[in-house]
């Protein structure tokens, strides 16, 4: 995990529609990078569809959310319309971003040790930087803990 005080590593990834983001171009925002193992998975749908129903109070505070994993463009799209996310998903199928953002880990899962996204979710500054790092996150509750860090 990137720790709290630091510059975010910029990234241009594609997102659920196939247009490019940058980190930079959310310069003047304060931005919730969260990062999540698989779409349409239990935990992962609990989270999403939490900041999807806070969506309104996120952006009253001027905060754009961003959720990214390894899944490709067109699994975001279908995660996006069947739960109506109304906030970018981006798609890192080279794994480049999770590993500079310190969440493409070793886990074990069922005795078994395979690699994967641990749950983790940085608050960024107007300037770029972390100023909020967790790790290990509760799917179902870090919306509201997002929202009230904000």
């Amino acid at each position: 995990m990137l720790k709290e005080g630091t510059k975010a590593p910029d990234f241009t990834l594609p997102d659920q529609d196939g247009k490019l983001h940058s980190l930079s171009g959310y310069r003047g925002k304060r931005v919730i990078l969260y990062f999540y193992p698989k779409d349409n998975t239990s935990g992962c749908t609990k989270q999403a569809c939490g900041f999807a129903e806070r969506y309104p109070q996120f952006r009253e505070k001027g905060a754009v959310i961003i959720g990214i994993n390894k899944d490709t463009v067109e699994s975001h799209k279908k995660f996006e319309e069947k739960y109506g996310l109304p906030f970018t998903l981006l798609s890192d199928t080279g794994l480049d971003v999770l590993k500079a953002y310190d969440v493409w880990k070793e886990k074990i899962n069922y005795g078994k040790a395979t690699m994967g996204i641990v749950r983790t979710t940085y608050l960024i500054d107007e300037k770029g930087v972390i100023v909020r790092a967790m790790d290990k996150v509760k799917a179902a509750e870090n919306p509201q803990e997002m929202l009230e860090l904000v």
